[in-house]
């Protein structure tokens, strides 16, 4: 369950009672977390709301464990996940109630992580709970909102909340406050508006229309491959690799039929690409961006061989600024020539695209995206090129193959493709 939106409706406060809700029974442990050390020390934050509420109670408090013990021997503890193996630290811990506060702030795996650590006795009767509260916004706005306000479970709730349910704040005063906020960020904090976000001038959710499915036959399919592989503990929030499937019809229209995003090492990156191109098939191009330099040319030459053996595969020096790269893919979205299939990457898709330039964090999907459309509509004959051939016979494709061997499927002699 997410409980808030706005700012000042108690959220913390409401977060800290249902920790101690079962605070009288035997054996029951609650943990509650923010993002940072600092973010649990903070006065009026939830270690300090905490301290006011149970100090002078038969509750005692270790300031090395930052845990309550109650009477019952029940135990409320305080933690943080600052960064993505700070998950680990609560590898042994069993737990009927995890919460999280400020949700936003922290990614994905760490939330779902701990959802492990969630279990409890056959036959008790003490209730499992995972619970956040949270304003829209900070890095992981994007998968929460996902998870709460746009997929449908049945195990999911979001309790919406604003500044009026708190009776017992200043609300002229803090309105007053939030006044000087960006239009955005106070539409956040104020309204609780978890669809506000800064936008850039290049591309408008409108011009991306979502389709249900592509053609079963196009002209063309490619992915195209943005490439990071910074660890998630190396960097708060760091880029993407993000691999773009397009392709596009007789008609001329460009479809979006798949994107691969995720962040790893690099060995789980090379894993991950391989998986990717394993379900596109061995007749869908990879490309990939090329850095400049040697370097560039040998990682090129990696994937083509050893990563990717048996792909159609290239990689591609970029020059020129971005945005003058981005232009022809900006103009093509305008024109309203480009179609999304819906999947659950589809809002993200748009989302960091309105950003763009200016106002996003990140702009992997957009690089991904420019890419693959300009080699969608580039004058060179992939097949040919890389030496695809189809048996004449049974009709079966080969990629790498001299059209002079004979299919081992039927005997007969290859053609080109």
């Amino acid at each position: 369950m997410l409980f808030g939106g706005a700012a000042g409706p108690g959220k913390s406060t409401a977060l800290l009672m249902a920790a101690l809700e079962f605070v009288d029974r035997p054996g029951y442990a609650a943990m509650l977390f923010r993002r940072t050390y600092t973010d649990l020390a903070l006065p009026g934050a939830l270690m300090d709301v905490a301290g006011e509420w149970l100090g002078g109670t038969a509750a005692h408090w270790n300031g090395v464990e930052k845990t309550w013990t109650f009477p019952s021997g029940a135990t409320l503890t305080f933690g943080y996940l600052e960064s993505e193996r700070d998950k680990y630290r609560y590898q042994g811990a069993e737990l009927d109630f995890c919460g999280f506060d400020e949700l936003t702030q922290f990614k994905e795996s760490q939330y779902r992580y701990l959802f492990s650590r969630l279990r409890r006795s056959r036959g008790s009767t003490i209730p499992i709970r995972m619970r956040s509260a949270s304003n829209p916004g900070g890095v992981g706005h994007h998968w929460v909102s996902q998870r709460f306000m746009v997929e449908r479970h049945p195990d999911r709730r979001f309790v919406p909340a604003v500044l009026e349910d708190n009776p017992y704040l200043d609300r002229e005063e803090y309105e007053h406050a939030l006044r000087e906020l960006d239009p955005v960020t106070y539409r956040q904090l104020r309204h609780g508006d978890w669809w506000a976000r800064s936008v850039g001038d290049w591309f408008k959710a409108s011009n991306f229309l979502i389709v249900d499915a592509a053609p079963a036959q196009l002209v063309r399919v490619v992915r195209w491959w943005d490439l990071a592989a910074t660890k998630p503990e190396e960097d708060r929030d760091p880029d993407w690799t993000v691999g773009v499937k397009m392709g596009r019809s007789a008609d001329g229209l460009v479809w979006v039929l798949d994107v691969a995003r995720f962040r790893g090492e690099p060995a789980e990156v090379e894993r991950r690409i391989q998986l990717t191109a394993e379900m596109d098939g061995r007749l869908i191009e990879q490309h990939f961006e090329r850095e400049p330099g040697a370097a560039g040319k040998i990682v090129g030459d990696y994937y083509r061989r050893r990563v990717l053996a048996g792909w159609p595969v290239w990689s591609h020096r970029i020059t020129g600024q971005k945005q003058t790269r981005v232009k022809p893919w900006a103009a093509a979205v305008d024109g309203q020539l480009v179609r999304l299939v819906r999947a659950p990457w589809t809002r993200e898709f748009i989302e960091e695209h309105e950003a763009f330039p200016q106002a996003g964090v990140h702009d992997d999907q957009v690089d991904a995206a420019s890419g693959a459309y300009s080699r969608l509509f580039g004058a060179q004959d992939w097949a040919r090129a890389y030496g695809v051939v189809r048996c004449a016979g049974c009709g079966t494709q080969y990629v790498g193959t001299k059209p002079e061997r004979a299919c081992p499927r039927c005997g007969r002699r290859h053609e080109a493709a």
